[in-house]
């Protein structure tokens, strides 16, 4: 079946390299993507780090635990979280990008947003990467900006309307759903000269706990090897409510499922706990 999805073909040993802003990074070696939220109701560090001084704290030690990438995030989007406007996105965001790149000009900035305007003022501010979870479909200018940059763009599946993002659907098969849904998408980007994509499969949004497990045991076939994969299944439901944990208490359980995707060719790890996933990143290149 899966097969039959002409836009992906099958590579039998990829090797990835990314253009961000200039720069080429090669994804060989998988990186440790940490996520600084400036949100004040993200669903596990809301608050913590809306502000500059501690934001710009918060990515140094980031950036010293071992990610090489920070994506910066204006806007929850947890469920029932408070939606903003690109313009609030903006203001909330201020200088740090810029902050952050003058103070440690090494690191690869990502900026999480939905907005082809957010996606503009960030470029303009010097990020590196664009990672948009509504996959270009809760703003129809976004993939023509992605373009315009020419900065890598991370692809997530995602139910197609905000209002329906975390509506739970039991797919027949998630892995096949996923690919089609990549395969219709990379095509389009690539039409438009977009292409250095990175292939996010969305866990955490609107899938079952059974189908995100299933993802996670079919990482190696999700996108049949053409890009680069990034999981972020860090602090995610999936996780701890079956095992009836909180979301800050499942480190143990994440790093084995961390491993679990690293054996099977993810490229990017997208986490809260940066210092931990990176002692499981150093123990899967020890076992290589």
């Amino acid at each position: 079946m899966l097969s039959n999805l002409p836009a992906l073909q099958p590579s039998n040993s990829p090797t990835y390299s990314i253009n961000c802003n200039g720069r080429l990074v090669q994804l060989d070696t998988p990186k440790i993507m940490g996520i600084l939220n400036m949100t004040p109701d993200s669903f596990s560090d809301g608050g913590k780090f809306n502000n500059e001084k501690s934001a710009l704290k918060h990515a140094e030690k980031l950036l010293k635990d071992g990610a090489e990438i920070l994506d910066i995030g204006p806007q929850s989007t947890r469920p029932n979280a408070e939606f903003l406007s690109a313009s609030e996105e903006k203001n909330r965001i201020g200088n740090l990008i810029s902050l952050i790149k003058t103070e440690f000009p090494e690191a690869l900035i990502s900026l999480d947003t939905f907005y082809a305007e957010t996606v503009k003022f960030g470029f303009n501010e010097g990020i590196d990467l664009i990672n948009d979870i509504s996959g270009g479909q809760y703003d129809t200018e976004m993939f023509d900006t992605a373009a315009e940059t020419r900065l890598p763009y991370i692809l997530m599946h995602v139910n197609p309307s905000y209002e329906t993002m975390h509506d739970k659907i039991k797919f027949e098969d998630i892995t096949l759903e996923v690919n089609q849904y990549f395969a219709k998408k990379t095509k389009e980007l690539l039409e438009k000269g977009v292409n250095d994509i990175i292939l996010d499969p969305g866990f955490g949004f609107g899938k079952t706990v059974e189908d995100q497990m299933k993802m996670i045991h079919e990482v190696e076939y999700l996108g049949f090897g053409q890009f680069p994969l990034l999981i972020g299944i860090s602090r995610k439901s999936f996780i701890y409510k079956p095992l009836g944990k909180s979301p800050l208490d499942i480190n143990e359980e994440t790093q084995k499922l961390h491993m679990k995707v690293l054996e099977q060719g993810a490229k990017i790890l997208r986490v809260h706990d940066v210092a931990e996933a990176k002692e499981t990143l150093n123990q899967f290149l020890r076992k290589k």
